[in-house]
């Protein structure tokens, strides 16, 4: 079992950049490759970015590559999502996620969930 809590949400202009936190707590960390995903009103969750482990392996939702940035910080028990370049159709609610075992883009093989953040960018 493993908890997950996001933080880090907000309301941006266009351009503006934010950085998302998930800290967790429970099994081990480095069992876990983590995710973010996001949900728009009225829309289906989606894939955002994915990281393995140990970090090296990455993953981005073409969307969002060249302008997203996942990472981890393992002493931590810490993932983290620097979002740059924000557009309004960047808008959602972004949920942490975690898998035992390599990574995944789809919503399916995530075990746990964080609570979700609000990010609202405007043009």
């Amino acid at each position: 079992q493993v908890q997950l809590v996001e933080s880090g949400g907000g309301l941006v202009q266009a351009g503006s950049s934010l950085r998302l936190s998930c800290a967790t707590s429970g099994r081990t960390f480095t069992d876990y490759s983590m995710a973010w995903f996001r949900q728009a009103p009225g829309k289906e969750r989606e894939f955002v970015a994915v990281i393995n482990w140990n970090g090296g392996i990455r993953d981005y939702a073409d969307s969002v590559k060249g302008r997203f940035t996942i990472s981890r910080d393992n002493a931590k028990n810490t993932v983290n999502l620097q979002m740059n370049s924000l557009k309004p159709e960047d808008t959602a609610v972004y949920y942490c996620a975690a898998r035992v075992g390599t990574i995944s883009a789809y919503t399916f093989g995530y075990d746990y969930w964080g609570q979700g953040t609000q990010v609202t960018v405007s043009s």
